[in-house]
């Protein structure tokens, strides 16, 4: 901000020192936004390093993580299950799982081009509600998954250690 000492005193002629004085309170205000600075350069690194780390988590362990589960996973507890019911009730979570996989996947690709713009510094519109039901999204999926497939799937592939094993050597042997 510059301050015209000239244009200062003009505004009250009468009382000259008065336009110095208003001067000082628009720095002063000015100064005060300005305290602020290290504290929003904090967050902004803040928000730049979190959208990294999100880009990361995506890219490198959600997209690989559904990649497993539906290549190995999954198929190995359905080629385990006991033929009837247990069968269709894995094929159900299995379909249920997947799903949720895609909706997961095309709530990420909506905000993934927000994220990039964070994580390099830049303007963007990242919305909350978007980003919130991503998380409920993901969070609903890992409780499904945690409380009722994994369970599911212990009890079938536990049955026969041969299968037990063949998911082991599998999971060891997919390409990461």
């Amino acid at each position: 901000m510059k301050v015209n000492h000239t244009v200062a005193g003009r505004d009250h002629p009468d009382e000259p020192l008065a336009g110095f004085s208003q001067c000082h309170l628009g720095i002063l205000s000015q100064l005060q936004a300005f305290v602020e600075l290290p504290a929003l350069q904090a967050a902004a690194a803040q928000a730049r390093h979190i959208a990294a780390s999100t880009l990361a988590l995506f890219k490198n362990e959600v997209h690989e993580h559904h990649v497993e589960e539906e290549s190995v996973l999954f198929p190995a507890v359905l080629r385990s299950a006991a033929p009837g019911e247990e069968f269709s009730r894995v094929q159900v979570m299995v379909k249920h799982l997947t799903a949720e996989h895609r909706v997961i996947e095309s709530l990420w690709k909506e905000l993934e081009p927000a994220v990039k713009a964070t994580a390099k510094g830049k303007p963007t519109d990242l919305g909350r509600d978007a980003v919130e039901r991503l998380v409920r999204a993901y969070l609903s999926h890992a409780r499904f998954e945690e409380q009722h497939f994994l369970p599911l799937a212990e009890l079938v592939l536990g049955r026969n250690s041969a299968h037990m094993a063949a998911l082991g050597r599998s999971l060891h042997l997919y390409p990461a």
